[in-house]
């Protein structure tokens, strides 16, 4: 059966977008009635997050689709949009809001940062084992199966995805073996539960002081970069002109450049070195060195703070930082689209594993956020920084001010770094408690 959406065109697909993002502006900008009590409720950017997932949900749009011909072939099609955003506008957002960025300042953040990226990292290790261990008493067929087709190897690949990335989720397929038959199902969880969580995390943005009051959180480190950023913004800040427009697009996407071009290098070098690795196990913990998008984030994020250093940085006066939000909320907007809200009613069983999974995951958080009175903004980040990784962790940490989108690059990289070694230590688990 022939699924094509309304409107296949990326340029139409684009623009419809770009009007949603448009009208979100304008009536978060109204001063009264009923979308001022609107998005005191609602944060905008989970608004440009979940308009798109409608538009998908309803046929308007998608992300991917298939047709069938006369002679009964199925052809499969794809939107680039996401591509492109995550390719080239993220890494040009994360210089544009890099280039004002204080580093010692981003140090000066703590070590909570750090503690709640790792407490994200263990809530998943054990989220995963305890959450088969739940679903057994009430279903244990929904995490049976012998060989490949066994649950709980599937479930591999999201603990792979959601501590590292799309590198440790491949890793874990191939480590674990599972069904590459099933494994759309599994894919179809991870977009489920990690976009249903995503969606919670920027509501919760709009209530943030509130939940600091509630968490007894200082932080004081945090408005302290921002009132840093925003003071240096006031002193160098000026009206744009055509050359400082021009200037700030070669900075952004020359950069862009750079970082493809030092990225496509870099993976194709490491995928040789690790390809030479004899130990299967040690091969595939070392995977992530083999991926651009991964090195792309890396040398974008590294090339702007050391341009943070220099002259560079006073274009944030001519509004470098408000650009970077542009392409974010673009990236939003195409990330919004993949979510297929009738995916909900897909792979119940597996959806309600990675629900309680991620419950107990952000039940950790809460915990030791509220035992280390660590802000609202270390939980968002630490969490996304392991669930989504480095193309949404910017976005989370954006969402709380423009400076704060390299906390989540940095936090999303070391995600990367400790992806494939946190999945498996998840997977023996999650073995263990499947044969218990």
């Amino acid at each position: 059966m022939d699924n094509s959406p309304l409107f296949t065109d990326d340029t139409i697909v684009f623009g419809l977008l770009m009007i949603a993002l448009g009208l979100i502006f304008y009536t978060e900008s109204k001063t009264s009635g009923f979308w001022l009590k609107f998005y005191k409720i609602v944060p905008g950017l989970f608004v440009a997050y979940m308009l798109p997932s409608l538009f998908t949900t309803i046929g308007l749009i998608a992300p991917e689709w298939e047709t069938i011909n006369a002679s009964g072939e199925i052809t499969k099609h794809s939107s680039n949009l996401y591509y492109v955003s995550s390719r080239y506008l993220l890494p040009a957002a994360l210089v544009l809001m890099t280039l004002s960025i204080d580093l010692k300042a981003v140090f000066n953040l703590g070590w909570k940062a750090l503690i709640m990226f790792f407490t994200g990292t263990l809530g998943i290790i054990i989220g995963g084992p305890i959450a088969i261990l739940l679903i057994s008493m009430i279903s244990p067929e929904t995490v049976g199966g012998v060989g490949p087709d066994a649950v709980w190897r599937g479930l591999s690949t999201l603990a792979g995805s959601w501590i590292g990335g799309g590198a440790n989720q491949t890793a874990m397929l191939e480590i674990y073996g599972y069904n590459q038959k099933l494994y759309g199902g599994m894919v179809f969880v991870d977009i489920v539960v990690a976009n249903i969580w995503m969606a919670v995390l920027l509501i919760g943005i709009g209530k943030s002081n509130a939940i600091d009051k509630w968490l007894n959180a200082d932080n004081s480190a945090i408005e302290a970069l921002k009132e840093k950023v925003s003071t240096f913004t006031d002193k160098v800040k000026r009206n744009p002109s055509l050359k400082d427009l021009m200037i700030i697009a070669a900075i952004a996407f020359g950069t862009v450049s750079i970082s493809h071009y030092l990225a496509g290098f870099l993976a194709n070098y490491f995928e040789d070195v690790i390809t030479k690795i004899e130990s299967p196990t040690t091969r595939n913990i070392f995977t992530f060195l083999d991926s651009e998008f991964f090195w792309m984030i890396s040398i974008a994020t590294l090339i702007a703070i050391i341009l943070s250093f220099t002259k560079a940085k006073n274009y944030e006066g001519a509004g470098a930082s408000k650009y970077g939000s542009v392409f974010i909320y673009i990236l939003v907007a195409t990330v919004g689209m993949k979510m297929d809200l009738t995916l909900i009613f897909n792979n119940t069983g597996l959806i309600f594993i990675g629900i309680v999974w991620m419950t107990i995951h952000a039940a950790l958080l809460i915990l030791v956020a509220k035992l280390i009175k660590a802000p609202y903004f270390f939980l968002a980040v630490g969490s996304q920084a392991n669930v989504g990784g480095a193309a949404s962790a910017p976005i989370v940490a954006a969402a709380f001010h423009p400076s704060l989108a390299t906390v989540g690059v940095l936090l999303a990289v070391c995600g990367y770094a400790i992806g494939t070694v946190g999945a498996i230590l998840c997977t023996i688990l999650m073995e263990l408690a499947s044969v218990s």
